[in-house]
């Protein structure tokens, strides 16, 4: 339906950005607009967002699940979201690989299906909010890796 892809590089060794991007719980922290996180468990996490979109009113239900999981190179995830009188499947690829001192992490997501008020929506809104959702979503991945760094390097 819709397809997103890009690279995004991180200073830290792939096997550490692996651990924090294999698992969901970190996953649903980055996702902006989460105003209730009611489950965070490394391969399912459950969230409800508001997101900053006028085609969409109210909140969402947002589960996150990881699947196929190369450890420390690869792994698929599912997001499902529900509204009120609207629903989504998206499909995201994930892989981490080294690149000089650090890792290069290439991502694809693919809108699968939109269902209810979203698929009167159109294709060019859905496109534009997605990918401001996904340019957020990295940011917060990168601050919180970055940061983690930082805090947790005592030598």
């Amino acid at each position: 339906m819709l397809h997103f892809e890009g690279d995004k590089d991180f200073s830290q060794p792939p096997a550490e950005v692996a651990g924090k991007l294999a698992d969901a719980g970190f996953l649903v922290a980055c996702i902006p607009g989460v105003e209730k996180v009611s489950k965070a468990e490394p391969r399912e996490a459950q969230c409800v967002l508001r997101p900053g979109f006028a085609f969409v009113r109210g909140t969402l239900d947002l589960t996150l699940q990881l699947l196929d999981s190369v450890p420390g190179s690869s792994f698929r995830l599912l997001l499902h979201s529900k509204g009120i009188g609207s629903t989504s499947d998206v499909e995201a690829l994930i892989t981490i690989s080294a690149v000089n001192a650090g890792s290069r992490v290439h991502w694809t997501a693919d809108i699968k299906e939109l269902g209810g008020l979203l698929k009167a929506v159109p294709q060019g809104l859905i496109k534009a909010a997605a990918q401001k959702v996904i340019a957020d979503a990295w940011t917060a991945v990168e601050a919180r890796i970055t940061s983690k760094e930082d805090a947790g390097s005592h030598g």
